[in-house]
């Protein structure tokens, strides 16, 4: 199987578009926690695993340019792949996701404050770890849960994925707004039937 470098855009040609009134449909791919807390303005929040999920049915709502965001592209990556499969044309990800984007101070609507995904993870890990590593004074052994964790994020570097992200993702801290299929359709549909009048 091949992969191919995804199409970007970086955060001053976005930028632009949007204040010349051309901004393409942006979708944050991001849990709707991370969403909640900050998100470029006139992005929709479509979670990477909704996005999976349902994408034949989003195809449906995204015949114009779509920009994916994430928090550094690595999720909206995986997001151009899923839909490419679909067909959906003129994809692009937001080149640095939203850490360029607020490098380049650029606005952003702000909500309640959390963590990001990838700071939960490093803390999650790094706990087990200190924690196996601690704990093998008294329970010989138990430094193994320290070496499966390093495997898994070492599995997760390769493979750029991570499935602790995805469980933390799950978590009701994460979760924010309610965002399902047919919240989110509704959203694009309404928004398409602005942008065609």
């Amino acid at each position: 199987m091949t992969t191919t470098t995804p199409s970007t855009i970086d955060a001053a040609t976005l930028r632009e578009l949007i204040a010349a009134g051309r901004a393409p449909r942006m979708l944050d791919v991001r849990s709707p926690g991370e969403f909640e807390a900050a998100h470029v303005a006139g992005a929709y929040n479509v979670p990477l695993d909704l996005l999976r999920e349902h994408r034949e049915e989003l195809r449906d709502h995204l015949d114009e340019d779509v920009v994916l965001i994430c928090r550094s592209g690595a999720r909206a990556t995986q997001a151009e792949q899923a839909l490419a499969i679909v067909g959906l044309p003129n994809l692009k990800v937001l080149d640095g996701g939203m850490l360029a984007w607020q490098a380049a101070n650029a606005p952003v609507n702000r909500g309640r404050p959390r963590w990001d995904l990838e700071r939960q993870v490093r803390l999650v890990a790094g706990s087990i770890v200190l924690a196996a590593v601690v704990g093998s004074v008294w329970a010989p052994g138990l430094e193994w849960v320290a070496g499966v964790i390093g495997a898994g994020l070492t599995f997760a570097a390769v493979s750029n994925t991570c499935a602790m992200g995805m469980l933390l993702s799950k978590l009701p801290y994460n979760r924010g707004a309610s965002c399902d299929l047919d919240t989110v359709v509704g959203q694009l549909r309404d928004s398409g039937a602005g942008r065609r009048s």
